[in-house]
């Protein structure tokens, strides 16, 4: 299976399905930071809820920027095209909010399932910096960047949600 074929994607097809799923990862982790849910159901039904809202405010304001640009309402076409793209903003949430409720299941608290969830996104974003920087055709030590700089979202994240809770 290769890489692009995996279970967990963290590269797409396209630079746009890409960066949506990173941008996913990195706002379901802000919602973790900051949920005050207190069961672990509640807390994925928040992700989830904040990441179709944000979906939804993305692909709204493509078609009324492309209706802007082009001078005229937008065709069936474009509002279809908006409407069916775009998802891996909300998919790439599924192996941390797995593992939330993996951790909850096993008899984690609250607290420690929210922790791992966070661990599992700072540990996709590192691979996806390391992926991404291997298309981009990046030597080791740039590549070493890319993924620092992807893992340093989720690891600030971590670090937040320490310093407020």
């Amino acid at each position: 299976m290769t890489r692009s074929k995996m279970w967990v994607r963290l590269r797409y097809e396209s630079e746009e399905a890409t960066a949506s799923g990173i941008y996913g990862m990195i706002v379901g982790a802000a919602v973790l930071v900051a949920s005050h849910a207190p069961t672990a159901g509640r807390t994925v039904l928040a992700v989830l809820a904040t990441l179709i809202i944000y979906w939804l405010a993305e692909r709204y304001a493509r078609i009324v920027a492309e209706r802007i640009h082009a001078g005229h309402r937008p065709t069936w076409h474009t509002v279809r095209r908006q409407l069916t793209t775009g998802w891996e903003m909300i998919t790439a949430s599924a192996l941390p909010l797995l593992v939330l409720i993996s951790v909850k299941a096993g008899g984690g608290s609250l607290e420690k399932a929210i922790f791992a969830a966070l661990v599992c996104t700072t540990v996709l974003l590192c691979l996806a910096g390391w992926l991404i920087g291997a298309n981009g055709r990046l030597n080791p030590g740039e590549r070493m960047v890319s993924m620092l700089v992807a893992g340093a979202f989720g690891a600030t994240l971590i670090v937040l949600k320490t310093l407020l809770h």
